[in-house]
């Protein structure tokens, strides 16, 4: 009888000799926790003839070193779950408790209803989000980085501290967990963990690894109306100048006159401008999910809503800008040669060496020249308002 020592589970192993091409060979025979009868072979590179006493002992020692593998020790799929039942035998609690080691090189397909329901709440989120890219209607790369990045914090964190299994998750402790981010987050963001927690449940529910689905009784957190920030014209005159010939320039003469987004920004290519009509197109993005800790830059040829597919108006003062930073471009190509980068060659928002201007680099350099100006610190988002494009109207940038 041998006793895992993770799991407590006691499982008879007996052992043999058998004789193979005048060789003697171990066979181990048990019968995992579902049933199935396992053999296990282990050559001795004993000769039959002279060596019984000798392959015996072998034998001994094999049976005291061996170790159940873990595939024996867990009902893994529904063929294992099926034989438990043909067995008439009931899994201990053991076999349902899966270690988390093993669950970085499974799936929720390779474990038993009876399994997943037993995982803590935080394990089977984890091992729930690859999953949500299955669905019926396809999801983005960046709405998949956005719930991965919720799930990793701070769901799972939450919830294994807890200790709290998936079929034991009630709605209280879901509103528990609402009413602590409350004081860390705004509600619009608890509200994006109420999504894919809601999502991780309801597949649960369908699936039947939980009877009942908790998140029914759980109000939404309701969200409440953000007031951004503003600028007045003479504060936003501060920021143009104090981002003048830097990498933050375009970004803050598109995000005030146009009220357009950091992915369309970055995502403006000079093909898209008309110098001749004075006109420009906002037809292309680009987004840099976060997924699995590496980041992606995604280009795509639209924009968020279809008003934003439309041509705009290019102000005389930003189409000198945009001719001078071009000329500027070419001349660092040249200066710079095979040590530029060509890769975004078409694109407008690219440094001194070619590199493209992401869009986080433009959230927090926008803060850093904020802070070292000692300007009013808004978010870069705010500078889309109202205030900013009617003060580049009355100059005459439109």
């Amino acid at each position: 009888m041998i006793k895992h020592t993770k799991t407590g589970i006691d499982i008879e192993v007996n052992a043999y000799l058998k004789k193979v091409k005048d060789y003697y060979y171990v066979i181990l025979v048990y019968k995992n926790v579902a049933g199935i009868r396992r053999d296990k072979s282990f050559p001795t590179r004993l000769p039959v003839r002279g060596n019984k006493i000798k392959a015996q002992r072998m034998s001994e020692d094999i049976l005291r070193e061996f170790e159940i593998p873990d595939e024996d020790l867990y009902l893994f799929g529904e063929e294992n779950e099926e034989a438990h039942k043909n067995n008439k035998t009931k899994p201990t609690g053991a076999a349902l408790d899966v270690p988390t080691e093993l669950l970085k090189n499974i799936t929720l397909d390779d474990l038993t209803k009876a399994q997943v329901g037993n995982l803590l709440f935080a394990d089977y989120m984890i091992m729930y989000l690859p999953y949500t890219r299955k669905r019926r209607k396809p999801i983005e790369d960046t709405t998949y980085a956005g719930y991965q990045s919720k799930v990793n914090f701070p769901i799972v964190p939450y919830f294994r501290e807890q200790g709290i299994r998936l079929n034991e998750l009630t709605a209280r402790d879901i509103q528990e967990f609402y009413d602590v981010q409350m004081k860390r987050v705004t509600s619009g963001t608890v509200i994006g963990y109420h999504a894919i927690i809601r999502l991780g449940l309801c597949y649960a529910r369908k699936n039947k690894y939980i009877t009942e689905n908790p998140i029914e009784e759980v109000d939404k957190p309701e969200g409440n109306n953000f007031v951004g920030s503003f600028y007045t014209a003479n504060e936003y005159m501060e920021v143009i100048k104090a981002t003048k010939d830097t990498k933050l320039e375009l970004a803050v003469l598109f995000g005030g006159f146009y009220g357009m987004r950091r992915g369309e920004i970055v995502g403006l290519r000079w093909s898209a401008i008309d110098f001749e009509n004075n006109v420009f197109y906002i037809n292309h993005t680009i987004t840099t999910p976060r997924i699995d800790g590496k980041v992606q830059i995604v280009a795509k040829d639209r924009a968020k809503t279809k008003s934003s597919l439309r041509a705009m108006p290019l102000s005389p003062m930003l189409a000198e800008r945009l001719k001078i930073i071009k000329a500027r471009q070419k001349m660092y190509r040249d200066k710079f040669g095979k040590s530029y980068n060509r890769k975004w060659l078409e694109y407008v928002m690219v440094d001194e060496i070619g590199n493209l201007i992401l869009p986080d680099y433009i959230t927090t350099a926008f803060t850093r020249v904020l802070n070292k100006h000692k300007l009013r610190v808004i978010r870069f988002h705010d500078l889309a308002t109202y205030q900013c494009i009617a003060f580049a109207q009355k100059r005459g940038f439109n």
